[in-house]
This record gives structure tokens, C-alpha cells and sequence, in this order.
């Protein structure tokens, strides 16, 4: 149903991770870099991202992270909204360990459409369309269907988070679910297209508020995947509110997790 849509995002991606491989070489690493920071990198990249789009699907409605000409001459909502993160984990990018993603989700009528998170720095591609299913692609391998992990213990289980700001102490996520291992990326990107791909279990993000370009292209990688993506307490998401806020947490699992994990997280509603 959302075909085009797909391949429009998929060629912006392509587009966009393009240029960001040359100022990724370019750059000089920042190795203090704060969450808040931005760079010229993420507005030419958004740059690229919306022209393309807005060529293709003219009048289109366009929600993103970055203040940029085309981002301003365009309309912020509508049925039919386009949801993009340009590089999404610049931290990853400004300390140039690679860990950041270019995020384009696709919103008609409040569902999520399609979905694109490309990695430039491995050339790792997933995607996914409503009812379509979800794709992987690393480097020039042809793409492949993938599905979630069939993990069913939280003991036994992968958890994904950003990596904390004090590595000897456990976060709170950690102390609640107890997964047997840990993976730490800057991207939340990244962090969706891996329970994606069944490299990890859990993703819980437990922030009091972020924004739709923060998970929305990674939401229904994990969902035509055959997982589960949440609020917190186990809330559907919405997209295209006033703000582009979410302010319900997040919480993508394999789904046979996603039942103990809410009840688990559940904990920190109570301090």
C-alpha cells in the first residue's frame, strides 16, 4: 500500500547517508559531546532528506528535528506527514564511534506507513511497510526478511540502551529487567532496528519527553518484525500531536517479553 512511499524514503536515506559519509571523514571528533548537540551535518542531511521528499510527494506535510528552509516553507501537519530524523545520535556522530542513523518514517492518517533506519558508517539498511514486513540489507548483500528474537525470559534476554554518562553504575532499566546482556549505541535507531533484527530483546526508553522523530521510523520496523512497540505502561503511541512530543516512554520488545517488562518497569512510575 505504502510502496512508493517506501522507496522514496529508501532513496532519501541513501541520498542523505551518502553525504554524511563525507562529512563524517571530514569531521573532527568532539569527544565530549553533549546530548543537545548539533551539527551542519544533521541540517544538510535534513536538507537532502526533505527536498527529495517534497519533489516527490509535493504538499506533504513534514515533521523533523532540525530549523531548515525547507522544514519552514512547508506545512508541520496534515494526513499525509513524513517524520525525520536526520542523524538521529549525533553524539555518536561528533565522538566518531559510528554510532548514529539516518530515521524517515512515513505518518498517513496517524499510522506509521513505512519506515527507513540507515546506518552510513556500516551500510546497514532495515526497513519495513505496513503489512509488508521488515527488511534487512548490510552493505551489497541483497535484502533479507527479518524477524524478532524468540527469546522468552527475561533472564535470559538482550537489553539495548543509550550508553550512560557513568559507565560503573547500573541504570535504573538495568536493575529492573535483569537481562543477561547489555548493548549500549547512541541511536535510538539503531537500538529499534536491532530488536528488529533480533540482535537484541528489550529497548525501554524512559525519558520524561522526546519526539516523534526520535522513534517513529524504528516503531514499525519492530512491529512488522512481529514485535511490540509501547508506552511504558503498555500505551499505543501517537504520532502527529501537537509538538511532535511523546511523553509516554517507550518500550519495544520481542513481544513475548513485552507482558513481564511493562510489569517489571512498572517500578518506576513508583520512584
Amino acid at each position: 500500500m505504502y510502496e512508493r512511499e517506501l522507496e522514496a524514503a529508501l532513496e532519501a536515506s541513501r541520498l542523505a547517508g551518502a553525504a554524511l559519509r563525507e562529512a563524517y571523514a571530514r569531521f573532527q571528533k568532539i569527544a565530549d559531546a553533549p546530548a543537545s548537540i548539533s551539527t551542519d551535518a544533521d541540517r544538510l542531511s535534513q536538507e537532502i532528506i526533505l527536498g527529495y521528499l517534497a519533489r516527490t510527494f509535493p504538499g506533504d506535510a513534514f515533521c523533523a528535528e532540525e530549523e531548515t528552509a525547507t522544514l519552514a516553507a512547508a506545512a508541520h501537519t496534515g494526513a499525509r506527514l513524513w517524520v525525520v530524523d536526520p542523524i538521529d545520535g549525533t553524539r555518536g556522530f561528533a565522538r566518531k564511534n559510528g554510532e548514529f542513523s539516518v530515521m524517515i518514517g512515513f505518518v498517513d492518517a496517524g499510522k506509521i506507513g513505512a519506515g527507513v533506519v540507515y546506518e552510513p558508517t556500516t551500510d546497514r539498511l532495515t526497513y519495513a511497510v505496513r503489512g509488508g514486513g521488515c527488511r534487512r540489507r548490510d552493505g551489497g548483500a541483497e535484502p533479507v526478511p527479518c524477524r524478532v528474537s524468540a527469546a522468552s525470559d527475561l533472564k535470559a534476554a538482550t537489553l539495548v540502551q543509550s550508553r550512560p554518562s557513568d559507565p560503573s553504575k547500573k541504570s535504573r532499566r538495568v536493575e529492573l529487567l535483569r537481562p543477561a546482556r547489555v548493548v549500549e549505541t547512541y541511536s535510538a535507531g539503531i537500538k529499534l532496528a536491532l530488536v528488529a533484527r533480533g540482535e537484541a530483546d528489550v529497548y525501554a526508553n524512559t525519558y520524561d519527553a522526546f519526539h516523534d522523530w526520535d522513534i517513529c521510523a524504528g516503531d514499525i520496523l519492530v512491529e512488522e518484525a512481529g514485535g511490540v512497540v509501547t508506552g511504558l505502561v503498555g500505551e499505543k503511541l501517537r504520532y502527529g500531536l501537537a509538538g511532535a512530543w511523546q511523553r509516554h516512554g517507550l518500550l519495544a520488545t520481542n513481544g513475548r517479553l513485552h507482558k513481564e517488562a511493562v510489569e517489571r518497569l512498572a517500578a518506576l512510575r513508583r520512584g
